[in-house]
């Protein structure tokens, strides 16, 4: 799970637990599902906080409301009396978001017909992100196909208070934030705040309700934070804190050498490399990564405007064999041009090791690695 905020104007992101502590606040403080069905108004109001509404969305994908079929606007007003509502604040490239969607398409496909009404609130971390194009394109990679709303300007993000990727809020039929959920995990727990609120729409409207059992998608990642040693790690200048060899928070060229001994989860970079405020950016040949992580699986945001080849080895050169990531072919390369997050590695164990990324061109333009 990312968090987001602020200080002195410079936006910061933490990942995991320590992200609670950084913000002196914790999920565990969201509003509860009510284990009572039929509350009156009255009290629902002095228990929970009505769900604001969409704030001016920047684009609509999934919604084929118009004449033409094209997509038209969605609001969360327009369902109160007739369905609960489960938002879902997300990023595209974000590996934390990527991992809930199975849950979240499980949950679309199970209950669709039962009345619920999934609405994803795409906020983006990167400038790449608020490109519509991008957005779809990831909503049909994913097989996301419920209402998708883009909030470029963090406007809805703000409305709702919030401050981490990924995030649910699930608004019962009267209107009201009955439930939420920051981060993975979770997952049974936030199918019964569901089931509890489609029954209380049940009851309302006088119709069936099925019982219904938890869902348990096959095509999840399962991850054990406790194992996971390593941070996220940007590489932009606006959050390059663990850049090991080179000037911090700096934009500009700088001409890198990676030293010989390294530390852990410190980011190396040797080569010649743009700092962008996002991004640091290869610009001649010879460009190289390295990175001491613990964790099992290493994932990279990533683009390049022309196809890039990048090869990945571990440990002294030695190939990724049965650990490679989806993203890497049988030599051990990844072709890095679209934006979006490949996978380096996919692990079966909990581990050390140093990753080796050699480039072949230049233009690569890494924004951060993440773990799990």
């Amino acid at each position: 799970m990312k968090t987001e905020y602020v200080i002195s104007g410079i936006l910061v992101i933490a990942l995991g637990a320590g992200a609670y502590l950084l913000l002196g606040t914790s999920p565990d403080s969201a509003p509860a599902s009510t284990d009572e069905i039929g509350m009156s108004v009255a009290q629902k109001e002095a228990r929970y906080e009505k769900a604001p509404e969409l704030v001016t969305p920047d684009g609509y994908i999934n919604t084929p409301r118009l004449p033409s079929g094209q997509a038209g606007p969605i609001t969360i007003g327009e369902f109160k009396g007739k369905n609960p509502v489960l938002i879902d604040i997300w990023t595209y490239s974000c590996i934390n978001c990527q991992r809930t969607l199975p849950y979240l398409r499980s949950w679309y496909e199970k209950y669709k017909d039962d009345g619920l009404v999934i609405i994803g609130v795409h906020t983006p971390e990167f400038a790449f992100e608020k490109v519509r194009a991008n957005v779809e394109n990831a909503a049909r990679e994913f097989g996301l196909e419920y209402p998708i709303v883009l909030d470029n300007e963090y406007k809805t993000w703000n409305a709702f208070g919030n401050r981490f990727w990924p995030r649910k809020y699930l608004i019962d039929i009267d209107g009201y934030i009955v439930y939420d959920h920051a981060g993975e995990g979770a997952y049974e727990e936030t199918e019964r705040a569901i089931q509890k609120v489609l029954a209380e729409r049940a009851e309302r409207l006088d119709m069936e309700m099925p019982l219904e059992t938890i869902s348990s998608p096959s095509d999840v990642t399962a991850v054990d934070f406790s194992q996971v040693k390593s941070p996220e790690v940007y590489f932009g200048s606006d959050r390059n804190e663990l850049l090991g060899n080179g000037e911090i928070g700096i934009s500009g060229v700088q001409r890198l050498e990676i030293p010989k001994k390294l530390f852990a989860n410190t980011l190396y970079l040797g080569g010649s490399w743009d700092m962008q405020p996002e991004y640091a950016r290869n610009t001649g040949e010879g460009a190289a990564i390295r990175f001491i992580y613990s964790a099992k699986n290493v994932y990279v945001v990533a683009s390049s405007d022309t196809p890039v080849r990048v090869k990945v080895t571990r440990d002294g050169g030695k190939p990724l064999g049965d650990d490679s990531g989806v993203d890497v072919d049988e030599g051990g390369f990844v072709t890095i041009q679209k934006e979006r997050l490949y996978s380096l590695i996919e692990g079966a164990a909990y581990e050390t090791h140093l990753l080796e990324i050699t480039v072949e061109g230049e233009g690569i333009k890494a924004y951060t690695f993440t773990f799990g």
